[in-house]
């Protein structure tokens, strides 16, 4: 059977949709003939669609969404709407089934459904139900009743029990379903994943929502056999899309040791989000070796009371020490912070801050605000009673939710400028310090750095082109 894939995903730099290519071979092993529609490289949407659907007698049109915003406070720039347009352009242009995915997509599934008119989605993976789709539809048969869908009928939304299956069932990633060679070129990195799902319990995190919440392993081959075929196609710069790399420990020692055994660890340059618990000496030791160049912890907080409320399973102590290991070993080191969450106060900012000089990392991200989504504890929690006056945003599905700690939402700002100074190592969401700003989405600063040569992660680009 026709099936087409649509990226729908157009921000810049612009970043390759990996879940796509991974679905596209599932498809292409199931024996059903697969074409991408790869709208980030498209100016003209309405042509480009056209165009595409009308050469092609599809009849089953599956549409990934990566992001449902930036994640930003300072910003909060939704993509919905954009999407929204995207799928009526479609709509317009074919009468196949519309099924819409992914990351995004799977945090908010029916109000993404409901924003665009749409009946059916698959929430979680796609790469096992989206080829027996296929099948059911060329055989005739119903197929709603497939794991991992949600669907509407005329007593409201449906969700059918989720089915998380192995990575090891997937077949070999080729990476030729897009064009990698121009996402490197213009976005300055790829993206592989060596495991999927997370099990930590942070309480704002979307990932254990759209991923589930049990950790399912690749083998260190295949992953190695996927770096091979990015490295033949010129891509040498890659950046883990795990949660976190080295949770389980073993998982990621295994993947640097085969990284080392087929000799790609001088030729790869790479980076990876870490936990700063358990981050040994083997496993820092391991990840140079393999190549490893940076490392981005996303630590949050450095307060050790503010650490146990966002369920983090580290101590100030462990952030210091990740950071001292990757010194030790010659990787550069970022720390994400997400700054006013429920119970911040100016002491424990003020802690924060002070740890972060203490651990001396490369480069700090400094996010104000938490992103509120369904199905996390966070998103109870703020609709408690005497919590709801730190919400801002949520109005609908394109107007992103976000907390902030209203104690301290009147001086939080001018804290953190009276905290920070002129330390350029720390990072801003803030598009009104564009010398500083870490909002990736439309990052000019971040372009003309990746125009100019600078490849790897965006957070290490900006460092080093600052210094340049």
């Amino acid at each position: 059977m026709n099936v087409a894939l649509v990226n729908t995903n157009r921000i810049k730099p612009p970043i390759a949709p990996i879940g796509l290519e991974y679905i596209a071979e599932a498809m292409n092993e199931a024996g059903h003939r697969v074409e991408i529609l790869d709208l980030c490289w498209e100016d003209d949407l309405n042509s480009a669609i056209a165009e595409f659907l009308e050469g092609g007698d599809f009849r089953l049109v599956g549409l990934t969404l990566r992001n449902t915003d930036d994640c930003v406070f300072t910003s909060r720039h939704s993509f919905l709407d954009e999407f929204a347009h995207i799928v009526e352009i479609i709509r317009q242009h074919t009468d196949a089934v519309i099924l819409v995915g992914g990351v995004g997509f799977s945090t908010m599934p029916e109000q993404v459904l409901d924003l665009c008119g749409l009946d059916v989605g698959v929430w979680g993976e796609g790469e096992f139900v989206l080829p027996r789709i296929a099948d059911r539809m060329e055989r005739g048969e119903e197929w709603l009743d497939l794991p991992n869908l949600i669907w509407h009928d005329d007593e409201g939304w449906r969700r059918n029990p989720s089915s998380i299956r192995s990575p090891l069932n997937l077949p070999p990633m080729s990476r030729s379903w897009v064009d990698n060679r121009r996402y490197f070129r213009e976005g300055g990195q790829a993206g592989i994943e060596t495991k999927r799902g997370c099990s930590c319990r942070c309480i704002y995190c979307a990932d254990p929502v759209a991923k589930g919440k049990s950790i399912r392993l690749r083998t260190p081959e295949s992953v190695v056999l996927e770096l091979e075929r990015l490295l033949d196609q010129g891509i040498d710069h890659v950046h883990t899309c795990d949660s976190e790399f080295n949770l389980p420990q073993w998982h990621a020692i295994e993947v640097c040791r085969e990284i080392i055994r087929r000799g790609l660890g001088g030729r790869l340059r790479w980076y990876a989000y870490c936990s700063p618990v358990p981050f040994s000496p083997e496993l820092a030791r391991l990840m140079r070796r393999a190549g490893c160049v940076g490392i981005n912890f996303g630590v949050d907080n450095g307060d050790e009371a503010m650490l146990k409320r966002l369920k983090r399973d580290f101590s100030p102590d462990d952030i210091i020490n990740a950071a001292h290991l990757c010194r030790k070993e010659g990787m550069a080191v970022m720390f994400d912070l997400l700054l006013g969450s429920p119970g911040e106060t100016e002491e424990s900012l003020k802690r924060t801050i002070e740890l972060m000089r203490r651990a001396d990392p490369d480069r700090v991200g400094v996010a104000v605000g938490v992103r509120v989504y369904p199905g996390t504890e966070l998103s109870r929690l703020v609709f408690r009673k005497g919590m709801r006056e730190g919400l801002i945003g949520g109005d609908n599905p394109a107007d992103p939710l976000f907390f902030l700690e209203p104690s301290i939402a009147p001086i939080l700002f001018d804290l953190l400028d009276d905290l920070i100074g002129e330390d350029r190592r720390f990072f801003f969401f803030d598009p009104a310090k564009p010398e500083r700003n870490y909002n990736y989405n439309a990052n000019q600063l971040l372009v003309e750095a990746i125009r100019r040569g600078y490849r790897g992660a965006y957070w290490d680009i900006l460092r080093r082109f600052d210094g340049a």
